[in-house]
């Protein structure tokens, strides 16, 4: 995220009358420069800093506005000049946190992925067969996108088409699925619940793509809420035959 970097205040003449020297300005955006150590390294700001805080508001209110123009005009009606107004800011002024509308939706994916499994560890028992633990984990994250059907839908169709510059974020979300999921099933190896020659790797991705290919008809109205749920546990038990230890 990107915040303006201008001094609150213009510059002033001094008790001799002599103007204070000019602000150094970056050649790219003509802003003020961020202030330089000794050293020449550029100064970190602290996270109370006012300009980290009103560029958090700012950010905040961009992303309020998205959500509100994407459920009313849809994705492709919902244009980053009609969120800057709705944000309460000019069109240009949205440059400096966002880049796209696409970053928007991504940005609603993340803490969406962040959300659930914030709520998977709170009621989670490490020791539990790693069939049930990823079956509440899918449940966990299929209450968040139920809940939030119409910008789900929205986000689930906009991130198959991606800008070239939004994609790899799109990816690193997946990886960070992936992993989430390796996490449980490295547990259950530990716990003997996997067998020895299972690729807990190639495990974690074919469980994402078969859930992220069983929200496809969901997200385009041809199957219900419960019987998303019902297909990511039958992916779950279909996948257990082959990979659970022979004893379990």
């Amino acid at each position: 995220m990107s915040t303006s970097l201008s001094s609150p205040h213009p510059a002033v003449s001094g008790s001799s009358g002599s103007t204070a020297p000019p602000v150094a300005r970056t050649p790219r955006t003509g802003q003020p420069a961020a202030p330089r150590a000794a050293s020449g390294q550029r100064t970190r700001l602290r996270a109370d800093d006012g300009r980290l805080v009103r560029g958090r508001r700012s950010r905040a209110r961009i992303r309020q506005a998205a959500r509100e123009l994407f459920r009313e005009r849809g994705f492709d009606g919902a244009t980053l000049r009609a969120i800057a107004e709705r944000a309460g800011m000019g069109a240009s002024s949205i440059y400096r946190h966002v880049r796209s509308k696409e970053e928007l939706l991504i940005d609603e994916l993340a803490e969406m992925q962040e959300d659930a499994w914030t709520r998977f560890r709170a009621a989670d028992d490490r020791d539990r067969p790693t069939a049930d633990r990823l079956r509440d984990f899918f449940d966990v994250q299929h209450a968040l996108l139920v809940a939030d059907r119409d910008l789900t839908t929205i986000a689930l169709r906009a991130t198959t088409k991606t800008e070239a510059r939004v994609a790899k974020r799109v990816l690193q979300l997946y990886d960070r699925t992936i992993g989430l999921l390796m996490e449980i099933l490295q547990r259950g190896r530990q716990k003997h619940h996997l067998g020895r020659d299972v690729d807990v790797l190639e495990t974690a991705r074919v469980l994402f793509h078969v859930s992220n290919g069983a929200r496809i008809p969901w997200a385009n109205g041809l199957v219900s809420d419960d019987a998303l749920r019902q297909s990511m546990h039958q992916a779950v038990d279909l996948l257990f035959r082959g990979v659970a230890a022979k004893d379990v």
